[in-house]
């Protein structure tokens, strides 16, 4: 057997592929839209992709499993379970939906389904068993079920999807998968499907992997006495859910768009005026950024934050241009970009080709020290959790994810600040692409406080 784990830290999502090697077959599981990384490691192995699963309809990404099947000609399986709401709607002559019980044999693999609903009603996991070991099953691919340290939220529904009254039913029936689970044999492994820093938990641990024995041990969820305990506190303190995961949500039920392999093209500057609907992303860096940049760029910072704030951000309906300091930075953008479905770039420029005469705004930021005591406007754009550990008296506050959305009730010139500076270099951005003349603060929330300068 070959067991290949793949991660995404953009994203923080982990996929697998698993092969067997005396058939040559194999299965990814939960795939992410960029295929091509499966493709080459089953290559490299001498395997061929003949299934392709994954554990439920996700959220927080554009699932990869259509992509995958067409382009190696292999099979879906997909989840049966749940409710007509969240029945799959693209599947072809040559697919099969599965449910609990269900055996996927690769060759001389078997992968169990089991339904393990709560995160979604559909969701199911899967376990494993190398038939020619002899032994028991080895582990479980658990999904968005249970992570190291923490199990999926079961807000999802409503928060993103907008499904009424779906929470507390969520809870109750993750409850119970998890009572079916923790019944299995400690020895079992943990596969998940989500590493920490992704929002589809609270608390995911870092770990790529886990055992049940230790899970029973150490996660939360599992120590949980009662239904009642365990409903409240999975329902307490779950961060913002993103605004695109309602769009991934809708997109991989419906079937995500088949991708070609082709880059968007390089573009050269027109000083004949910009399609005010078109989008233009500045990916080149905080310094290149706050020094100029052309007129109505968003910024977006760089690292994994990348693909979650322009999940956040970016209008799906809308086409996206891109600007560059290297053309080389191009593939592992676009790949972001694409990963939750933002796939209208029509191309990208490049810093050093901008016109010579073009006419750069610069980014007004200002020290803690230099925030006037009776600044008219001051503008916190944190998230609500950390907005009530503390903030300037005062201050109004809008999560930066809905700032687009309340770009008419902010006046000219506010003063913005987050908590470390970051978050408020993406909203001065916006808003002075609105015309509203921002500056933001060195250093956020974190520097003021060091400097003994808040009151909350």
């Amino acid at each position: 057997m070959y067991l290949k784990r793949f991660y995404d830290d953009r994203l923080a999502h982990a996929s697998y592929l698993v092969g067997c090697q005396a058939t040559g077959e194999a299965i990814v599981i939960d795939p992410g839209r960029n295929v091509e990384i499966y493709l080459r490691e089953a290559d490299d192995q001498g395997l061929t992709i003949t299934h392709v699963t994954e554990t439920h309809i996700h959220a927080d990404y554009l699932s990869g499993s259509r992509q995958l099947a067409h382009q190696a000609g292999a099979m879906m399986y997909l989840s049966k379970e749940g409710d007509e709401d969240w029945q799959y709607g693209f599947l072809s002559e040559q697919d099969r939906l599965v449910g609990d019980g269900d055996v996927i044999g690769v060759g001389n693999l078997e992968l169990e389904v089991m339904h393990t609903p709560g995160h979604t009603p559909e969701h199911i996991s899967f376990v494993l068993t190398d038939k020619p070991a002899g032994g028991p099953s080895i582990g479980v691919f658990t999904g968005d079920f249970v992570f190291v340290g923490d199990v999926g939220r079961p807000d999802l529904l409503e928060k993103a999807a907008g499904l009424k009254d779906t929470m507390k039913k969520g809870a109750e029936a993750l409850y119970a998968s998890l009572q079916r689970f923790k019944a299995l044999p400690d020895h079992r492994q943990i596969w998940p499907a989500h590493g920490a820093g992704s929002a589809c938990g609270k608390a995911l641990g870092a770990i790529p992997s886990s055992v049940l024995g230790y899970e029973k041990t150490t996660n939360w969820a599992f120590r949980c006495e009662t239904e009642a305990e365990f409903v409240k506190e999975i329902l307490d303190g779950q961060p913002e859910p993103p605004k695109y995961f309602a769009m991934m949500k809708e997109l991989n039920k419906v079937g995500p768009p088949l991708l070609d392999s082709e880059m968007p093209p390089h573009l050269k500057w027109s000083t004949d005026g910009t399609d005010r609907r078109t989008q233009l992303v500045d990916l080149r860096g905080t310094s290149s950024f706050t020094k100029g940049h052309p007129k109505g760029a968003i910024f977006l910072p760089e690292g994994g934050a990348f693909v979650t704030w322009a999940g956040w951000l970016l209008d799906y309906d809308n086409d996206i241009e891109l600007l560059l300091s290297s053309p080389s930075e191009l593939k592992s953008k676009v790949e972001g970009l694409r990963s939750i479905g933002l796939d209208r770039v029509k191309g990208y420029f490049l810093e050093s080709e901008l016109p010579s005469d073009l006419v750069l705004q610069k980014s007004e930021r200002i020290s803690p020290e230099e925030l006037e005591p009776d600044a008219s406007y001051i503008l916190d754009v944190r998230s609500q959790a950390e907005w009530e550990e503390g903030h300037l008296d005062g201050a109004h506050h809008i999560h930066l994810g809905y700032l687009t959305e309340h770009l008419n009730e902010i006046p000219d010139n506010p003063v913005l600040h987050c908590q470390s500076g970051q978050r408020s270099l993406i909203a001065s951005s916006l808003l002075q692409r609105a015309g509203k003349n921002p500056s933001d603060i060195l250093g956020g929330y974190s520097a003021m406080e060091e400097r003994k300068l808040t009151h909350s």
